[in-house]
């Protein structure tokens, strides 16, 4: 089973937690993070430790190295109606290396995640390129996963390869405000769906058939702009973004993000943020087909759908240039999610789906 794409966005944000947009030549500072992370909704619950280290080598290159790992109860509504509830580990394990020669910085890295009937290999390369005195970064992104299907308790088997493009741009516009502009494929074959689902024909379960490849594009622009207190300093930033999807699955997707983070004395950072999330359904889903068809699937992730998710991120500088560290902070992130399917029914109740989920971290960040 795959990891829920909300908790594992969030773990990825985690190394950039409040932090300001930087340079492209600049490597990143040492640091370790030390995370517990924790997800309860629509009968899922996910929980466990991860662990970042970051450590440069020299002037000119950064290595980092990371561990994840998920602890998963599952009773979702998919669970419930074709399957039994069941607990799985995940293991996750990262790594990476940064080089910069002068305004070029060169990333490559890798991952593989291990559970028990899914096991995911990906690796990656990055470039970042600095123009005009450093205001202007282009950057360029690609990566190749390769991953194995597996069904628990059988022999089946098969596999998915993945191939990810990514192009940017960030803009210094003025020395308070910063636009960027991304642009992403993800090209996609093999075994794309769940072995465990089924999908429904005349309210009986079918087993579920997709394509076998899958080609999806993303635009996204964001804006920050930082805000100052009357000393002239600038000590709160809003920042905005907004995000269109579409895919050769005839889903098309919106996404609105708004944050705002201001400093309360010296050693408070915090940001309410708002999420707004919205997609049509894929040309092959249906709540209950009527007729037999090429392509059939009921993953409500599939479906028409929306979310609405509230939260707050808060970090507190514990102390700094103390025992080898510069400082050290205790950061917490705190996420309410509403989730409402407007073509999905429970089948227990025959009502729309929806259901809303809790997401909790709490991590602690040094720098050497």
């Amino acid at each position: 089973m795959q990891l829920s794409t909300t908790v594992r966005a969030l773990w990825l944000a985690l190394a950039g937690l409040f932090a300001a947009p930087t340079r492209a030549a600049l490597i990143p500072e040492d640091r370790a993070d030390l995370l517990y992370h924790y997800y309860d909704g629509g009968g899922t619950t996910v929980n466990g430790p991860a662990l970042l280290v970051r450590k440069g080598i020299g002037e000119s290159v950064s290595a980092y190295a990371s561990y994840f790992i998920d602890n998963v109860s599952c009773a979702s509504i998919d669970v419930l109606t074709t399957a039994s509830p069941f607990k799985e580990k995940r293991e996750e394990y990262g790594g990476g290396v940064d080089y910069r020669y002068r305004n070029t910085t060169v990333g490559l890295s890798v991952l593989r995640s291990n559970e028990p009937d899914y096991v995911a290999n990906t690796v990656g390369a990055t470039v970042a390129h600095e123009v005009w005195d450093g205001l202007t970064t282009f950057s360029l992104g690609y990566s190749v996963g390769r991953d194995e299907v597996g069904k628990a308790h059988t022999d089946f088997s098969d596999h998915v390869n993945r191939y990810q493009y990514k192009l940017g741009v960030s803009q210094v516009v003025t020395k308070s405000l910063l636009m960027n502009l991304n642009y992403e494929v993800i090209l996609e074959d093999g075994y794309l769906h769940s072995p465990y689902r089924a999908a429904r024909l005349l309210g009986l379960s079918v087993p579920e058939v997709y394509p076998r490849t899958r080609d999806s594009h993303a635009v996204a622009v964001g804006i920050v702009r930082g805000l100052g207190s009357n000393d002239g300093r600038l000590n709160s930033s809003t920042r905005l973004r907004y995000r269109y999807f579409w895919d050769t699955w005839n889903i098309h997707a919106q996404t609105v993000d708004l944050g705002h983070g201001s400093r309360l004395g010296e050693r408070w950072l915090v940001e309410p943020h708002y999420r707004y999330y919205k997609q049509s359904a894929a040309s092959f889903y249906a709540n209950d087909f009527t007729t037999q068809m090429a392509f059939m699937a009921r993953d409500r992730e599939l479906s028409n759908f929306s979310s609405n998710a509230l939260g707050a991120k808060a970090s507190y500088q514990l102390f700094d240039q103390r025992f080898n560290l510069s400082r050290v902070t205790l950061n917490f992130d705190y996420e309410f999610i509403r989730y409402t399917y407007n073509n999905f029914t429970d089948v227990r109740t025959g009502r729309s789906y929806a259901y809303q989920a809790n997401v909790f971290q709490l991590f602690l960040s040094g720098w050497f």
